[in-house]
């Protein structure tokens, strides 16, 4: 059965950011199995590479790092890919332009690939303009 069991909402993708051509990919994975998955790989003909990333929280600052094993999703649990969060690390081949339809390969342990599309949309208030706000 298969990908059933894995539900992605709310799919988006930012506008890269300045001259580097990263960016971040975010959305609301759910496992509707009742064993555990992990999100394992991801990637899109307009990336070089696509890496998992968590955040750890270091004193007052926080340090993203690869997921080496991927992404643990709990039994019927929700987990959200966010800014400042879990979150998919894009090195694109060409900007992207706000607006843009990207399609994207998920590749689960245990449910497999799914195919989604993520929007691109502005960055919005996270980043440095939230920074600048405290």
């Amino acid at each position: 059965m298969g990908g059933m069991n894995i539900d992605i909402s709310r799919p988006w993708i930012r506008t890269s950011l300045g001259e580097k051509c990263h960016t971040g990919g975010f959305f609301t994975v759910t496992n509707k199995s009742d064993e555990a998955d992990r999100l394992i790989a991801a990637e899109s003909p307009v990336a070089t590479k696509i890496e998992i990333h968590g955040i750890k929280v270091v004193g007052h600052g926080i340090c993203m790092r690869p997921l080496e094993k991927g992404l643990h999703l709990p039994p019927d649990t929700a987990i959200t890919l966010k800014p400042r969060g879990y979150h998919l690390l894009i090195e694109l081949k060409a900007p992207l332009a706000q607006g843009q339809r990207v399609p994207m390969t998920l590749t689960f342990e245990t449910a497999g690939a799914q195919t989604v599309e993520l929007l691109v949309e502005a960055p919005g208030p996270v980043g440095d303009e939230a920074l600048a706000e405290r």
